[in-house]
């Protein structure tokens, strides 16, 4: 994380003075594009960078399912399963793109490492459930065939 206070400074200039909590988020998301996930020692240099309380840090991990605490595959698959997902369908496409990632449940990374699978309360795309996240793309209104479709053009 060192290589990224450079970055961190410059941000930290467009924030008024005695706000460096605010910095919390921003440097978070950095930390995970740059890491692909935030690790116990990302937390640790953040923390003594902005001269916050760990749990602070901490606090926004847990809140925002986006931050990962740990490595992820090549394709992450994030399933909602809030209430519109879950009328139209989201428990079995959850249940479907398990199988086709060749993992038993949510939360694990196929042996190949080439899919790790998740499911979110809410990706705010409620008109348009199911919705598959794969990586940083929406895929909305899915069902089996389009999500096999899907994960079949993934390289």
């Amino acid at each position: 994380m060192k290589h990224l206070i450079p970055e961190f400074e410059k941000l930290k200039k467009r924030y008024p003075a005695g706000l460096d909590s605010a910095l919390v988020l921003p440097c978070l998301h950095r930390i995970q594009a740059d890491r692909g996930y935030v690790a116990d020692e990302d937390i640790d240099g953040l923390c003594e960078f902005l001269r916050v309380p760990r749990i602070q840090v901490e606090e926004v991990l847990s809140y925002y399912t986006m931050f990962r605490r740990k490595p992820v595959g090549r394709w992450h698959l994030q399933v909602c399963r809030n209430v519109s997902c879950s009328m139209r369908g989201a428990e079995r496409l959850i249940g479907h793109v398990c199988k086709r990632a060749g993992v038993s449940q949510p939360g694990q990374t196929s042996a190949d490492g080439r899919f790790t699978v998740s499911t979110v309360e809410c990706l705010g795309s409620c008109g348009t459930a199911p919705v598959l996240v794969v990586n940083e793309t929406y895929h909305e209104n899915m069902d089996a065939a389009k999500t096999d479709a899907l994960l079949e053009g993934l390289k």
